[in-house]
Parts: structure tokens; C-alpha cells; sequence
């Protein structure tokens, strides 16, 4: 797949989505394979800005306790990937005029928070502000994710307002979820 269709999945349900559900990839490849390593991405800088900017980048932040911060992290997100692909198939099969199979559920679940942890690069540079900017462009890009996942991979087709229900459903849980983990970096 090229990067383009990758950058389009966002912006389209066309493109990359029909490719993607064609390869078929089994939710362990997508385990190992993606969430895995991207998992990896958040904690690693997370405990990178902790340890090397401190106090610059928040007040108190140097005095965390980051290995076991960064750890918790890692383990919360890959343990989020499981129960995403589950909510995603539950809330979209819950709508009657919506259907989606359990590997496509969890290739959204794979796919979604992309952005997200790629905004965790942006922690490269000690500035609160460009920090909370790129993770709510990165929000609004999962959330775009989702929407047209749902409009390409689901096996029953809806009206956009079925659309969007389920995908507001399941991107409220998923900041939740994603609340709950910042939570804990701040909580340590």
C-alpha cells in the first residue's frame, strides 16, 4: 500500500480502506505487527521529555517516576487495542442498519490510533502548547479514521447519522480511555 492511500484513509472511504480489507491481516499480525511498535512510540518519548526536559517542558514533571509511568503506559495501550476492536464491533453490530465482522473491528482498532501516537513525536519539542495542539489534530484525524472505517469496511451500509452515532460512541470511549491513561502519567 502506498504512503498516499495511507494519508488518505482519513480524509475518504474510498482509497486504501477496500485494499486494507482485501490483505485481510489477522488481529495478531495487526498486534504484532502495528499496535505493538506503535505503542512503543508514546511511553518512549513520554519518558524521553520526563527525563530530559523536567521542569522546563511542566512544573513537577521531572520528579515522576517515568520507567514505571512509561511501563503502565505501554501495557494500558495494548490492552486498549483489545478492548477497542470488541467495543467497535459491539456498538456498530447494536445499530440495525450497521455491520461489521470481528477482524474489521479490529483492523479500525489497529488503524485508529495512529495519529495519536505518532503526535507523541511532536514530544521532541518541550512546548506545552504545540504538544496539546498536535494531539487534538491528531484526535480529530482519529475520529476522521473512524468515521470513514466504519463507512468502508462495515458489511451492512447506513445513513451517515448511523454513521456518525456509532462512530461518536466509539470515539468517546476511546478518549476515555485515552483520558484514563493520561491520568495515570499525571496521577505518578
Amino acid at each position: 500500500m502506498t504512503p498516499l492511500a495511507v494519508i488518505q484513509l482519513p480524509f475518504t472511504q474510498q482509497g486504501g480502506w477496500k485494499r486494507l480489507q482485501q490483505r485481510s491481516p489477522s488481529i495478531a499480525t495487526l498486534a504484532w505487527c502495528l499496535v505493538l511498535p506503535m505503542s512503543l512510540v508514546p511511553p518512549l518519548m513520554l519518558y524521553y521529555a520526563g527525563t530530559h526536559y523536567g521542569d522546563v517542558f511542566v512544573s513537577g514533571f521531572a520528579d515522576r517516576q517515568w520507567r514505571f509511568i512509561t511501563t503502565i503506559l505501554f501495557l494500558a495501550e495494548l490492552l486498549t487495542f483489545f478492548v477497542m476492536g470488541w467495543l467497535i464491533h459491539a456498538v456498530v453490530n447494536s445499530h440495525r442498519e450497521l455491520s461489521i465482522s470481528y477482524h474489521d473491528a479490529y483492523l479500525l482498532a489497529a488503524l485508529a490510533p495512529l495519529p495519536l501516537w505518532s503526535a507523541a513525536i511532536a514530544l521532541l519539542i518541550p512546548n506545552l502548547l504545540l504538544n496539546a495542539a498536535v494531539v487534538l489534530a491528531a484526535l480529530g484525524i482519529s475520529c476522521s479514521l473512524v468515521y470513514h472505517g466504519l463507512q468502508a469496511l462495515c458489511e451492512r451500509k447506513a445513513n451517515d447519522v448511523t454513521t456518525m452515532s456509532a462512530t461518536y460512541t466509539v470515539m468517546a470511549a476511546g478518549v476515555l480511555a485515552w483520558g484514563l491513561l493520561m491520568a495515570i502519567v499525571w496521577a505518578y
